[in-house]
């Protein structure tokens, strides 16, 4: 069956439950969906943001679901097509498909909608789904560099020592993405249900709340009533009930800029409700979360004894090399010396390689020889999005840090920058929970930037 075919049926099958036909955005999501297209894609073909196209998708699988009594996603949208086969019977859907010749839609007769929600109800109800995975909102990721010891850490909390609330944090292209995909790789048939959502567009609570009721209710249906705290209630008696991994990526996204580190945007205060629910209840599932900075909720809640933990990602280390063997450099044995330069930073190892290849020949001794840490635009530009959400006494403390030769001890900052204990206490702990200073004990606890984000701050 051809992408034509595939969009004239759901054209027909949208028009049958909501009266109207495919708009143009629509159209493209689902010719996407056949063609294995990314919602940025689509995103940048009609000048929209993503979040904007993943809520049309999401709308666009719940009518399909409802009408033909399955579950319809981007994952499986074509595949349903082509195994469903139309019925023309006496239904309400028969007159719709008149002019559809030979095309199989689906594997048993076609029900009218109130017949499938039927069906659904009765097939549903008995037995909870198993293994249902949603992760479109996951990144595409592509090789993923070895992290045997934190995947063996973060198995054990999840799965072993059922952890409700985790998280895994870094600075940006650190790869917490890329450690929680292979993670859910390994861990997912511990679950029932796993979903992945990003926040970067910074949907708020209820959507979320909503898009999660829907996703792990057995029925076809659910009826959503009351305010945020009634439906967070409902997902948490959800996930007493079933054992569910769910993803939270780009956290840090609902924090506010020029806040110091965990201090939700206006409207978005409900997050940290959930987060914390979550954190203290009984319930069977995990809520892990992605982010640059460390929730307040985690701060407050976690120990090595309780269900509540937190995992900074630091540099990849040996496991780096592979980067640059795929860059095609040499010089082998300089690899550990760009590899320290660089913290292990699988991103910023990613940019100064292809610089390298670029405008060096691949040769490290030859980048190297200039003994300077060069910081590249594009660097600037994902560094830039991390510095811009401090705030200013955090800009301060970190211009100061930036000005050191060598790591010092919070006595000789408070000395030289002139700052209250509290105001430096209170700016370094959340530059910490950013991961944005590196410690160190030294008979006194000693602090520094970390090379590529002093030269960063040194320019500013």
């Amino acid at each position: 069956m051809d992408v034509k075919e595939v969009l004239k049926i759901a054209d027909r099958l949208i028009f049958t439950k909501t009266g109207k036909h495919l708009d143009d955005l629509q159209e493209a999501i689902l010719r996407g969906a056949v063609q294995n297209q990314k919602y940025s894609k689509i995103a940048e073909e009609f000048n929209c943001t993503e979040g904007h196209v993943k809520d049309i998708a999401s709308e666009l699988w719940k009518v399909l679901s409802n009408v033909i009594g399955e579950d319809v996603s981007k994952s499986n949208f074509r595949s349903t097509m082509e195994r469903c086969q139309i019925s023309i019977v006496s239904s309400k859907l028969a007159k719709d498909f008149v002019g559809i010749k030979n095309v199989n839609l689906c594997a048993k007769p076609l029900q009218p909608p109130e017949v499938a929600q039927e069906r659904s109800h009765q097939t549903r109800n008995p037995v909870s789904p198993r293994n249902r995975v949603s992760v479109d909102d996951a990144p595409d990721i592509g090789n993923f560099y070895d992290r045997t010891e934190e995947l063996t850490v973060l198995e054990k909390w999840i799965v072993q020592e059922r952890c409700r609330l985790a998280a895994i944090l870094g600075i940006s292209g650190i790869g917490k993405s890329a450690i929680a995909l292979q993670l859910l790789k390994q861990i997912q048939d511990k679950f029932e249900y796993v979903i992945w959502r990003s926040l970067w567009d910074k949907p708020p609570i209820e959507l979320i709340q909503k898009e999660l009721i829907e996703f792990l209710c057995i029925s076809q249906d659910s009826e959503f009533t009351g305010n945020s705290e009634n439906r967070r209630s409902q997902l948490i008696e959800y996930l007493r009930k079933q054992r569910c991994l769910i993803i939270f990526d780009d956290v840090h996204h609902i924090f506010s800029s020029g806040q110091l580190a965990g201090c939700y945007e206006t409207g978005y205060e409900d997050y940290g409700l959930l987060f914390k629910r979550l954190g203290e209840l009984h319930h069977n599932s995990c809520l892990l979360l992605l982010s640059w900075d460390k929730p307040r909720e985690i701060v407050a809640l976690e120990g090595e004894n309780k269900p509540v933990r937190s995992l900074p990602l630091n540099s990849l280390g040996i496991a780096a090399r592979e980067i640059l063997k795929e860059k095609g450099l040499v010089d082998e044995n300089k690899w550990e010396e760009l590899i320290n330069l660089y913290q292990g930073n699988p991103l910023w190892l990613k940019i100064v390689a292809t610089l390298i290849k670029d405008l060096c020949g691949g040769k490290v001794s030859e980048f190297l020889k200039y003994d300077a840490l060069f910081v590249s635009e594009d660097l600037k530009d994902i560094l830039a999005r991390q510095y811009n959400r401090l705030s200013d006494l955090e800009k301060q403390i970190m211009a100061g840090l930036a000005r050191e030769n060598e790591a010092v001890s919070i006595s000789q900052l408070i000395e030289k920058m002139q700052l209250s204990p509290p105001d430096l206490f209170n700016a370094m702990q959340s530059l910490v929970r950013r991961c944005l200073l590196e410690k160190k004990e030294n008979g006194e606890t000693v602090v520094k930037l970390q090379s590529v984000v002093k030269q960063y701050v040194k320019n500013q």
